[in-house]
């Protein structure tokens, strides 16, 4: 029976992307594309989320891109701008969830930067605990920090429901015994989770 439910944040509760940011740098859209698959791409972010610090992930990208050196800067000078606000009908939920079930996070989110997002948005004190990789130096799909998130806060995988955008992060909880929910970029998340007996109305 599901007891606890357990939220990935950026694109599931917080809308987060880089073209929010960038599409004012340049006006390329081809420039642009290539800025952020070949410069600053997912890649070099998910090893901040890992822990890597700012300071030394932009020193090494503007060694390797000195063309770019300025707008690789503003990549963390800048970023609340690639914050698009909260997803408003994914928070919600999280009040009536909390009626019925413990609600946590675990986000791939770096450590020097989530703490600005918490001071942005109070609905991040909801939850009864947060798992962040960049503090913990591990990232998802790691099993690693899955087991610590059920460790610190006494959880049972089969007892808990991971929701993520991403699809290889589902398949490392599934593959621990997690409920998941892999939630799309066009999908309803009250609709899904209705679906799974989850009850979202409170008591």
């Amino acid at each position: 029976m599901i007891k606890n439910i357990v939220f990935d944040f950026g694109g599931v509760i917080v809308d987060w992307n880089p073209e929010y940011l960038f599409k004012d740098v340049f006006s390329d859209r081809s420039e642009l594309d290539h800025f952020l698959e070949n410069i600053c791409t997912p890649d070099w972010n998910e090893k901040q989320d890992a822990g890597r610090s700012l300071t030394e992930a932009i020193r090494t990208l503007q060694e390797r891109h000195p063309k770019y050196r300025d707008e690789i800067r503003l990549y963390y000078d800048e970023w609340t701008t690639m914050l698009g606000g909260p997803i408003e009908q994914n928070v919600a939920l999280l009040k009536p969830l909390k009626m019925n079930y413990r609600i946590f996070g675990l986000t791939n989110w770096s450590a020097e930067t989530f703490p600005i997002a918490c001071d942005l948005y109070p609905f991040f004190g909801e939850f009864e605990g947060i798992v962040v990789s960049g503090k913990e130096r591990l990232a998802k799909p790691d099993e690693r920090i899955y087991l610590l998130l059920l460790e610190r806060y006494g959880l049972s995988a089969a007892d808990c429901l991971f929701i993520d955008d991403n699809a290889r992060n589902i398949r490392a909880a599934k593959a621990l015994g997690f409920h998941t929910l892999h939630l799309g970029s066009d999908g309803n998340l009250e609709e899904e989770l209705i679906q799974r007996g989850i009850r979202v109305q409170g008591v």
